[in-house]
C-alpha cells in the first residue's frame, strides 16, 4: 500500500492545486503520458481533455497555460528527486559515500515509485531528460523566478551544494558543480538516447550506472584536486 507522502510546489504554478481532487490528479496523470507521447510542442490543452474526457475549460481552472504545467511536472521531478536522496541518505554519515548516492539518484532514478501512483516516474523522468531547460529558458525567467517557480530545483541544487562542501570545504564552486551534475546527468543521457557521437555514455535498457560513473569522475576529480 502506498504512504501518503505530499509533494509540495509553489501555488503560483497552478490555479488550484491539482492534487486537492480526482480531476486535477487525472489532468497531471495523463499530460505526463500525453506529454511524453507527443513532446511538449505538439501538446495542447485540447488534447489533454480529449484524453480526460473533459474540456479544455476544465484544464485551464487548474493552469493558467501549458508552460506552468510543464513547470509544475519538472518541479514535481526535482522534489520527488530530493525525497528520494532524504530517504536513501538518512543514515550515511560518510561525505564521500553521501554525494556518491546522490549522483546515483540523479543518474538512475527513472523507476516507477509506488507512493505516487498517479504518476509514472519513468516517463516524466524521459519529459525532465527531453524537456526540463524548456522550464526556464524563457523570457518570463526573472519574473517566474520572484513568484517561485524554481524553488524546489533550487531546494536539490542547495542539498548537493552542502554534500560537495561536506566532502571538501574548500571547493570554491559547489553551487556550480551541483547545478552542472544535474544537468550534465540528464544531457548525457539525452545524447547517449538520440546524439551518441556526442557522448561516451552507453544505456542499456533501464541500466544508467554509466551515467552514475562519469559523474563520479567528474565530481571526485574535481574535489581532490588542489586548489590554487
Amino acid at each position: 500500500m502506498a504512504v501518503s507522502i505530499k509533494i509540495k510546489l509553489s501555488d503560483k504554478l497552478y490555479l488550484r492545486d491539482p492534487e486537492s481532487s480526482e480531476l486535477g490528479r487525472s489532468i497531471v496523470s495523463n499530460s505526463v503520458k500525453l506529454i511524453d507521447q507527443l513532446g511538449f510542442e505538439s501538446f495542447t490543452f485540447k488534447k489533454l481533455a480529449a484524453v480526460i474526457h473533459s474540456t479544455e475549460a476544465s484544464v485551464y481552472r487548474y493552469f493558467e497555460n501549458k508552460h506552468n504545467l510543464l513547470v509544475y511536472l519538472i518541479s514535481w521531478y526535482w522534489a520527488w528527486l530530493e525525497y528520494v536522496i532524504d530517504y536513501q541518505t538518512m543514515n550515511i554519515h560518510d561525505p564521500e559515500e553521501k554525494l556518491k548516492i546522490i549522483i546515483r539518484v540523479i543518474s538512475e532514478s527513472n523507476k516507477q515509485d509506488p507512493n505516487f501512483e498517479h504518476i509514472n516516474e519513468t516517463l516524466l523522468h524521459n519529459i525532465v531528460v527531453a524537456e526540463s531547460s524548456k522550464a526556464y529558458l524563457t523570457k518570463l525567467v526573472d519574473e517566474e523566478n520572484k513568484d517561485g517557480f524554481f524553488a524546489n530545483y533550487k531546494s536539490l541544487c542547495n542539498k548537493i551544494s552542502k554534500s560537495i562542501l561536506q566532502v571538501n570545504s574548500e571547493y570554491p564552486y559547489p553551487n556550480s558543480l551541483a547545478s552542472n551534475l544535474i544537468e550534465t546527468a540528464q544531457e548525457q543521457i539525452f545524447f547517449a538516447k538520440h546524439l551518441p557521437s556526442l557522448t561516451d555514455i552507453k544505456i542499456s535498457g533501464e541500466d544508467y550506472s554509466t551515467i552514475a560513473q562519469f559523474l563520479e569522475h567528474l565530481a571526485f576529480g574535481l574535489l581532490k584536486h588542489r586548489t590554487i
